[in-house]
């Protein structure tokens, strides 16, 4: 397996209405959180590979590359509150992995 697929297999893991964070996957993967976005941006099979369950370690949403779907909208979908830009309640819905 390679990075790319080792950082969309840890996606896979993050449930409906709960997010993790690109610093997460780092640490849990031994990079950086830039490499995860990387290989995020890259995720071939949005919506059947969550990586809109991603964030940003303060709970800001960062980038999403579709021109279908918006991350924001996705995750609303979910069950998830966000104002100006980031997750409320943003502990009670992170995954650790």
């Amino acid at each position: 397996m390679d990075f790319g697929e080792k950082v969309l297999d840890l996606c896979k893991k993050v449930p409906k209405g709960k997010v993790t964070t690109y610093g997460i996957i780092a640490r849990k993967l031994k990079t950086s959180p830039r490499a995860v976005g990387g290989a995020l941006k890259r995720n071939e099979h949005p919506i059947v590979i969550p990586c809109h369950r991603v964030v940003k370690s303060d709970g800001s949403l960062g980038g999403y590359t579709s021109e279908k779907y918006r991350k924001d909208d996705l995750l609303r979908k979910e069950g998830l509150k966000i104002k100006d830009g980031k997750i409320e309640n943003f502990e009670k819905v992170l995954v650790k992995l």
